[in-house]
């Protein structure tokens, strides 16, 4: 019978929200919580390698969420597809599910209900802190001896590092990560260079230029209407956060990093949202506000509804993520063919390069039940969707973008990204732009080719392909940052910390509470009210325990 401790942790794995499953700019939830077929129908066949077959074929079970956006050719399924049937044919591998939820509501009941029942999946996709709470209740197997054996070498380069250590508690492996690009989610700074023309201002290399942009856009009616209706910046409600208008970058330009832990001359990790650089950016901030080059309305608009304002010719600067050409902007696009957005590097304060802050490359983790047999098939199943993707055999076309445009990765479980992929279309693609040579292309970079070379041809529907792909690019930029070594990953990648689990939400409230009031004209001694409280209502115990971590993982 289990432990009252494990099904408590169980208990909370059910509740959580599910956790995304690729790499692309889909809706695809893998909060899959793996439903682990009987055991006993576990084969024992040996397996000689990474991505051998067994000698005899073993069942594995899971479960997983898709919604509406899945879509398959022909007679497909979730349960028989081309990955199923990879699985079967190259690894002898039958995977079963015994649920597919819809959404992630419909996960959550099905988990309570199979926790309930007390019999779970083989293999579990779960988040950091889901997985941090099956270790506490000893549910799942350690995976060291089964990553060292089983990983392929394209897999360990793929995921050593930061992406492994994640999953590890005291050492041990206790997941196989799902592999994300952090370079992906650095924000660049986007311009309307139609407004920037018209109104003859320079290209924005410093923060002063970013302020002068601000001013101008705003006070110098750039749409020409007459009217005093565009916004310097762009904000949302989330302040730091957020792919649209989130001011992540802006904080980068000051050399602060609010909500990521980074190092301090000591070595030590410290909390960036409480250091004196966020308080000069909070400033900086303020004054903008009071000028009125900031929506005053911003604290009760998110991401979404800042879209809106870009696309209907509100904004023309902020910062954002690589895909925003996609959404909202070529909403705008569509709308005024004449509007052009371009993508900046951020700029700094001073002669210090702004380094712009980026997160963990982990979407999500799969763990093996404890007990399971066969526990290095999640590995091979991982394998195989590296080997499709990226290896000498790389078969793209029929894994994971067919020819008339199905998505056919969200039809995998189990997956892990390069964390150059979209980096490498861009370079592979603008070579190739460059000397026409396409034979190099995989299916998804001759596809951004065509794309591309439509939009150059006059198709304004591909427009948001060169602005992220293309010469002119996000990904230019992006490919900028990685050239200058300049992005500053957070140095805590751990599972959320026991302070974390009790007081964090409470302390992000307060964050967020107070850098809004700031802005809009709070005295600053608001800032230093705020880091005094967060430190004794537990960002103390936070750092102290970040500390202890980043010991741990040394």
């Amino acid at each position: 019978m289990k432990s009252v401790k494990a099904m408590l942790a169980l208990l909370a794995v059910s509740s959580m929200i599910v956790v995304s499953a690729c790499g692309s700019s889909t809706n695809e939830s893998s909060d899959t919580k793996p439903d682990a077929g009987s055991d006993k129908a576990a084969s024992t066949a040996a397996s000689a390698g990474p991505l051998s077959k067994y000698t005899s074929p073993i069942e594995v079970t899971t479960v997983r969420t898709a919604d509406a956006s899945v879509k398959f050719a022909g007679s497909d399924t979730l349960e028989n597809n081309e990955w199923t049937r990879a699985y079967k044919d190259e690894l002898g591998i039958n995977l079963k599910f015994k649920w597919i939820a819809t959404s992630g509501d419909d996960a959550t009941q099905k988990m309570n209900v199979m926790i309930a029942s007390g019999d779970l999946p083989n293999i579990i996709p779960v988040n950091a802190n889901q997985l941090k709470q099956l270790v506490d209740a000893d549910m799942v197997e350690d995976l060291s001896s089964v990553y060292e054996k089983y990983a392929t070498p394209l897999a360990k380069q793929f995921m050593d590092g930061a992406q492994l250590d994640s999953a590890k508690f005291d050492g041990k492996l206790m997941a196989i990560p799902n592999t994300n690009s952090s370079i992906d989610g650095a924000n660049v700074l986007w311009v309307r260079t139609d407004w920037l023309k018209k109104l003859k201002l320079p290209e924005p290399k410093t923060m002063d230029d970013v302020y002068t942009i601000a001013e101008a856009f705003a006070k110098q009616d750039p749409d020409g209407n007459g009217k005093n209706d565009t916004f310097g910046l762009g904000i949302n409600k989330g302040i730091v956060g957020g792919g649209i208008m989130g001011l992540g970058g802006f904080f980068n330009g000051f050399h602060a990093y609010p909500g990521a832990w980074i190092k301090d001359s000591s070595g030590s990790l410290v909390y960036g949202s409480i250091l004196p650089e966020t308080k000069a950016a909070l400033l900086k901030l303020q004054e903008m506000y009071k000028a009125g080059l900031l929506d005053k309305e911003f604290g009760v608009k998110d991401g979404n509804k800042t879209g809106e304002d870009a696309v209907a010719g509100k904004i023309g600067l902020y910062y954002g993520a690589m895909w925003n050409p996609i959404n909202p902007l070529q909403k705008g696009k569509d709308l005024d063919p004449q509007m052009e957005w371009e993508a900046y590097k951020i700029v700094s304060v001073d002669s210090d390069p702004a380094r712009p802050q980026v997160g963990n490359p982990v979407f999500a983790y799969y763990a093996v039940k404890k007990g399971a047999k066969n526990p290095e098939a999640v590995m091979q199943m991982v394998n195989l969707f590296i080997e499709k993707g990226w290896s000498e055999k790389a078969d793209f076309s029929h894994f994971f973008s067919s020819p008339d445009g199905i998505e056919l990765f969200k039809h995998a479980p189990f997956n892990a990204w390069s964390p150059t992929k979209n980096l490498d279309v861009h370079l592979s693609v603008i070579e190739s732009l460059k000397t026409g040579d396409t034979s190099k292309l995989n299916g998804e970079q001759l596809t951004t080719y065509e794309k591309i070379k439509q939009f150059n041809n006059g198709d304004n529907k591909q427009w948001n392909q060169a602005r992220v792909f293309g010469e002119s690019s996000s990904f230019a930029v992006i490919n900028q940052y990685q050239k200058e070594n300049l992005p500053l990953m957070n140095e805590f990648f751990g599972a959320p910390t026991e302070s974390m689990g009790d007081k964090k939400a409470t302390l992000d409230k307060m964050e967020l509470e107070t850098f809004t009031k700031v802005i809009m004209g709070e005295p600053i001694s608001a800032f230093d009210k705020f880091v005094e409280d967060w430190k004794k209502l537990g960002g103390t115990d936070m750092t102290n325990e970040v500390n202890d971590w980043a010991k741990s993982v040394k």
